[in-house]
C-alpha cells in the first residue's frame, strides 16, 4: 500500500472512531472549520475519500522531528494534519 493510501485510510478511520483533536492556533476560526463546526466530520471524510494522489503532500513537522505533516487539497479545500497515537491532530481544515 502506498504512503498516500495508508495515510488516507488511517485519517478516515480516526475520524470515524472519533479519535481526533485540533491543534491550537491563533486563527482557529478561519483555519479549522472542522473545529468550529462549519463542516461536519462526515463531510471531511467525503473530501478525504475523494482526494487523489496528486492532491497529497507531506513534510516533516516544523517543531517535532519524526512526525510527518500531511496535506490534502481536494476540490479547493486544504486539510492539514498529523498523527499522534492513537489520534489524528488537525491543524487546518478550510477552503482555499
Amino acid at each position: 500500500m502506498s504512503k498516500f493510501k495508508a495515510v488516507k485510510s488511517e485519517v478516515v478511520n480516526c475520524l470515524r472512531e472519533g479519535r481526533f483533536q485540533h491543534e491550537f492556533r491563533e486563527s482557529i476560526d478561519t483555519k479549522n472549520m472542522l473545529s468550529t463546526g462549519e463542516i461536519s466530520v462526515d463531510d471531511v471524510i467525503k473530501l478525504i475519500l475523494k482526494t487523489k494522489g496528486f492532491q497529497y503532500e507531506s513534510s516533516p513537522h516544523h517543531m517535532v522531528s519524526g512526525i510527518d505533516v500531511h496535506i490534502l487539497k481536494p476540490d479547493n479545500w486544504y486539510i492539514k494534519f498529523y498523527f499522534v497515537e492513537p489520534d489524528v491532530m488537525f491543524i487546518s481544515v478550510h477552503k482555499n
